[in-house]
């Protein structure tokens, strides 16, 4: 069935180009001088440290300009006015914030209305937009806690666990590098977001856990996914040198610097940071190749065997155990320069405390860095940014502590980089304070006023004004979102396999690489990573606004002749006349008159698809276009009315 776009048709090209990034401040950095010894890199070395210096092209103003050119031209959407300026402090966060904007004289947004906030809040902690009942449910409780309460209900709910699992699994890249173990590292990550585990606790197992990885121990797949293969075939008979173990060290210590701590460390995996990131990081300046190594060598005891059974090598299965002497200093690298040798005994990078004698140095690692503040920070802000649409520190692994506060050692030309340091460092402490709970961070978050707030701005907005919260910031929906929204505001579930079972909505999928052509295509066009490499913002394209005009996953979902929203409205025309009859004759003692009642029918049903998709009723000239495009064909005026409410800005945004 072909659908005939005639009304409301949005124009989409318009927030691709809004979305358009801005112009990348690329910080050339010479790789000429790295290797001191005079060796050759080879190809994928050149090629691997090429990448590493490439992650420092200084993404934060990037982001933040972004989230000001969005949310200036998208924050008024929503076409509802916010709350006067009065907006009360609720807990320390607010203090921090509006504090910071009261002294300073910068104006702020009101509190967003009912509506916006209830969107909100369902995108961000579970990950889809309310249904048509709950934004209903959410409209009759006049109870003044009932923000509270709604946020309490969604960090209690199973919906929770599956939107933040799919966010972990992202950040993990729970990917096909993990093969079988996918599976288990699922479970294990629903397990503990579930119980509301200590993520200290968590990430002690992501660093010390060893054994089969894909069937016994879930926290060793995070090390084995880094994997370095040295060769097809083993020379050993026990096949012990397919992986390439200093540099698999390497990587993974890469991966949990960035991951866990905020740090880059890629650079400094290769040569000293002096003469090389000076105009970069000034943090990582003081740092030497010797410090990686020495950070690195946490793992140096630590080997991950490629299982080779039958003359085949079963490379989604690694046994991971501590029985090496050290980190090899001197050995040989497939990705990056040649190693010429230091001390390989294990410090933390932080505070330069090494390991304690006769302790597994992996356990040291999880002590040192889970006991340290950036640990806390750098967790707090991937999460802030995950609810305000920016982080306090930006990038989010590219902290640099040399100028964390303000101080009047900071070189000229620099600036304090976090907008609130000690916020951070207040949230960081609450967080490490309860037990390095996420539910109670985010909980912490969403309460806030500052969370809350409208993203329309009425008044002049400077761009300066982005650095103090003072309004909420718009972002795009993520792919997940997107696509779990679609499936809301419709009603027609996925129905996808995911390993054993079926995922109606995308964040229950075991691996998003492995779903239909066509959901796949969606969600890759709209930023979905494959979990090789780490999550990024995605600008919107042209083939963003063509997939949601032409794409089947959004045309299926809109048909009058399937099982969803359309569908089950027609099927209770004859229930609506009734009902709509006897109100009418209730409250004006006459029958309507059969034009009347088909437009109370039509408004309601209006009224119905605007609350389910948009989460909000209709203004009166959006009214007046739908009663038109109902009313000489109500099957195919609905059609029209779902698909193109879906195709608004409004739908596509989180405001």
């Amino acid at each position: 069935m072909t659908i005939r776009r005639t009304i409301a048709k949005p124009s989409v090209t318009g927030p691709a180009r809004l979305l358009a990034p801005a112009a990348a401040l690329a910080l050339a950095v010479s790789l000429g001088a790295a290797p001191e010894t005079g060796q050759q890199l080879s190809p994928e070395a050149a090629a691997r440290a090429d990448q590493a210096h490439r992650s420092f092209e200084q993404p934060a103003p990037q982001a933040s300009e972004i989230a000001e050119s969005v949310t200036a031209q998208a924050g008024s959407l929503r076409p509802v006015a916010a709350a006067p300026n009065a907006v009360a402090r609720r807990n320390f966060i607010d203090e921090a914030i509006f504090a910071k904007i009261e002294r300073d004289g910068v104006p702020h947004a009101g509190l967003a209305p009912d509506g916006e906030f209830l969107r909100r809040a369902y995108l961000d902690l579970v990950g889809r937009i309310p249904t048509l009942e709950e934004v209903l449910a959410f409209e009759a409780d006049e109870a003044p806690d009932k923000r509270d309460r709604l946020i309490d209900g969604l960090i209690d709910s199973e919906e929770f666990v599956e939107r933040w699992a799919y966010y972990f699994e992202d950040l993990f890249r729970a990917g096909q590098r993990m093969g079988y173990g996918k599976n288990l590292f699922r479970f294990w990550v629903h397990e503990w977001l579930t119980l509301d585990r200590s993520y200290a606790d968590v990430v002690t197992d992501l660093l010390t856990q060893g054994g089969k990885s894909s069937h016994t121990s879930p926290g060793a797949l995070y090390f084995a996914r880094d994997f370095v293969k040295a060769k097809d075939d083993p020379d050993e008979p026990d096949a012990h040198d397919l992986v390439n173990r200093a540099d698999s060290i390497d990587e993974f210590t890469i991966t949990y610097g960035k991951a866990l701590l905020g740090l880059n460390l890629g650079c400094v995996s290769c040569h000293d940071g002096a003469n090389h990131l000076e105009q970069v990081n000034l943090y990582l300046t003081g740092l030497t190749r010797e410090d990686f190594f020495r950070q690195a060598a946490f793992f140096g005891k630590t080997r991950m065997i490629m299982n080779w059974e039958n003359g085949f090598q079963a490379n989604t299965e690694y046994t991971v155990d501590d029985v090496e002497p050290g980190y090899p200093t001197l050995s040989e690298s497939i990705v990056r320069v040649p190693r010429t040798g230091g001390s390989s005994q294990p410090k933390f990078v932080l505070n330069d405390e090494p390991a304690r004698p006769g302790a597994l140095p992996r356990d040291e690692l999880a002590r040192l860095l889970t006991g340290h503040i950036q640990f806390a920070r750098a967790t707090v802000n991937r999460i802030w940014a995950e609810l305000m649409g920016v982080g306090i520190v930006e990038p989010l692994d590219g902290f640099d502590l040399a100028r964390y506060y303000p101080s009047d050692d900071i070189p000229d030309g620099w600036t304090v980089q976090p907008s609130h340091p000690y916020l951070l460092d207040d949230l960081a402490k609450d967080f490490q304070r309860s037990n390095f709970s996420l539910k109670h961070l985010v909980r912490r978050i969403a309460q806030s006023s500052a969370y809350q707030l409208s993203s329309r701005f009425d008044g002049e907005w400077k761009p300066e004004y982005g650095r103090y919260f003072a309004r909420r910031y718009v972002k795009m929906l993520s792919p997940v979102q997107l696509h779990d929204s679609l499936v809301t505001a419709t009603a027609v579930p996925g129905g996808y396999g995911s390993g054993d079972s079926k995922a109606d909505m995308a964040r229950q999928l075991l691996d998003p690489s492995y779903v239909g052509s066509e959901v796949a295509e969606f969600m890759r066009a709209f930023g979905q990573q494959s979990r090789d490499q780490f999550p990024a913002r995605t600008p919107a394209s042209s083939l963003q606004a063509m997939l949601m005009m032409n794409s089947q996953m959004v045309l299926d979902r809109v048909q009058s002749d399937g099982a969803g929203r359309v569908a089950e409205m027609l099927s209770d025309l004859e229930r609506d006349n009734i009902v709509a009859a006897a109100g009418w004759r209730a409250a004006t003692g006459a029958s309507p008159q059969p034009s009347e009642l088909r437009a109370a029918v039509h408004r309601g049903l209006t009224e119905r698809l605007y609350l389910a998709t948009l989460s909000r009723r209709p203004l009166e000239g959006e009214l007046e276009v739908a009663l038109g495009a109902l009313r000489d064909d109500p099957a195919q005026g609905l059609e029209n009315l779902q698909w193109a409410l879906v195709n608004k800005p409004e739908f596509l945004f989180n405001y």
